[in-house]
């Protein structure tokens, strides 16, 4: 009996651990286009242009990416424009980096979650497939915003939780206390692409 109770617990075990690895995103074609979307560290504030993450992440991916980032921006004002976006670009995969502002704003944290998940909505209704990206709480040495993890099981996303808050604690990765440098948005699009590679997005 305790034999089978045993056999019962590995397969139940291995069926859930199988489960958790199963999350993939679709491939990028080589002509396919990704769509960044967000705000002022999308947009690539303290850096030339050819220095924003969304730059370097089409050369490192041999990918179109498209910037749509606004510095400044709320995800109230981001869900106004983010559909006319998707069907402009109409992109394989959204890297969806919204919220630091509504945090830093101190704007109530249902509210962001609302916003953000209209977006994945209206991104799944089209069959596009999202990245999220996390943003942290406005807290010294803090971790990310519980909305996002939230928002990535509820909607089976990849989410890359602890990049921005990582960065944000480095001072060499930074142009001023919100935005990143030179090196600090190349190691963003770094991690970025190694999720894509790992989550099968790049092959």
């Amino acid at each position: 009996m305790i034999r089978l109770y045993r056999c019962i617990l590995l397969v139940t075990i291995t069926f859930f651990l199988q489960g958790c690895d199963q999350l993939t995103l679709n491939p990028v074609p080589a002509n396919g286009t990704i769509l960044a979307f967000g705000d002022s560290l999308t947009f690539g504030v303290g850096v030339e242009e050819s220095d924003n993450y969304p730059s370097i992440l089409a050369t490192l991916t041999q990918r179109e990416v498209v910037n749509a980032g606004i510095s400044g921006e709320i995800t109230q004002d981001g869900l106004m424009r983010f559909e006319q976006e998707l069907d402009e670009v109409q992109p394989h995969l959204v890297i969806l980096l919204e919220g630091g502002n509504d945090i830093l704003r101190g704007h109530n944290l249902k509210n962001t979650k609302k916003n953000l998940a209209a977006m994945i909505e209206l991104a799944h209704q089209r069959d596009i497939q999202v990245l999220l990206i996390g943003v942290p709480e406005k807290k010294l040495f803090s971790k990310v915003a519980k909305i996002y993890p939230q928002l990535a099981k509820e909607y089976d996303l990849v989410l890359a939780d602890s990049l921005i808050s990582s960065l944000l604690r480095s001072p060499e990765y930074k142009s001023d206390p919100i935005h990143f440098n030179e090196q600090g948005y190349k190691k963003m699009a770094h991690a970025i692409y190694e999720l894509l590679i790992e989550y099968k997005a790049i092959l």
